[in-house]
């Protein structure tokens, strides 16, 4: 009768094995992925209307102000601010988590408390832009008439020039198709709900670390878990910025 000799096969033999990851991470890496088909179909969605359309506003007229600029024209100025605001407090999270791991309590604390400003300065930006677009008035002619409009998810003042028509020293032109609004405004919207929660996952974090919660469990990977979120919310907007204000 012949004898099998069972044989285990070790498939990793270098140190720390990379299939051993934390649940937690594990989890947030699925949820991040859900999300990102979540803002892919949208981003793909946006794209596929936009150009169908024989004409789409340009970015570079809807997006030309700058607060306490008056009426300067300054094509994509304020867009770029909150981008850079943005990837600053990504590189606050950075140091945030590169603290944790070297059990920095008090550098944990500074650097998610900037990323937090970040954030709130992030969502003050985009608020202060939404509200400049629903309350700006902008010459258009509607039904034969000619009014002064806001964007919203309803009308469109961005829309092609009338030649010879000026009003005030502009360009008026036609009402443009009322699903730019809807599409910015859903989009950037639904970026700016994950940016809040966001914010408020960070305010937790740095309570707890506040509060010695993590120098209790020995380690501060929840630290980690937030800046995965963190940093996916600012690769998401680097696609937003691409697709609403750059093409």
């Amino acid at each position: 009768m012949a004898i099998t000799a069972h044989t285990e096969i070790k498939w990793w033999e270098g140190g720390r094995s990379p299939f051993n990851v934390e649940y937690g991470k594990l989890m947030m890496w699925y949820f991040l992925m859900s999300d990102a088909f979540t803002f892919g179909a949208f981003l793909i969605s946006y794209g596929t209307i936009r150009f169908s359309q024989n004409f789409w506003p340009d970015p570079n007229h809807v997006f030309n102000s700058l607060p306490f600029f008056g009426h300067a024209n300054l094509p994509l100025a304020f867009v770029s601010l909150m981008t850079f605001i943005l990837i600053i407090s990504s590189v606050t999270m950075v140091l945030a988590v590169h603290a944790g791991h070297h059990m920095d309590k008090k550098g944990v604390i500074k650097w998610m408390s900037w990323t937090i400003v970040g954030g709130f300065a992030f969502l003050g930006c985009q608020a202060w832009e939404w509200t400049h677009l629903i309350t700006g008035e902008h010459a258009a002619m509607v039904d034969g008439q000619l009014k002064l409009i806001g964007t919203t998810v309803t009308q469109n003042p961005w829309g092609p020039a009338i030649p010879g028509l000026i009003h005030d020293g502009m360009q008026v032109g036609k009402t443009g198709p009322v699903a730019f609004g809807g599409y910015f405004f859903g989009i950037t919207g639904f970026h700016g709900f994950h940016v809040f929660s966001g914010v408020v996952i960070n305010i937790i974090m740095l309570i707890m670390a506040m509060n010695n919660k993590f120098e209790e469990r020995g380690h501060y990977n929840m630290i980690e878990k937030a800046g995965l979120y963190w940093h996916f919310v600012d690769l998401v907007w680097v696609f937003v910025f691409l697709c609403f204000y750059l093409i």
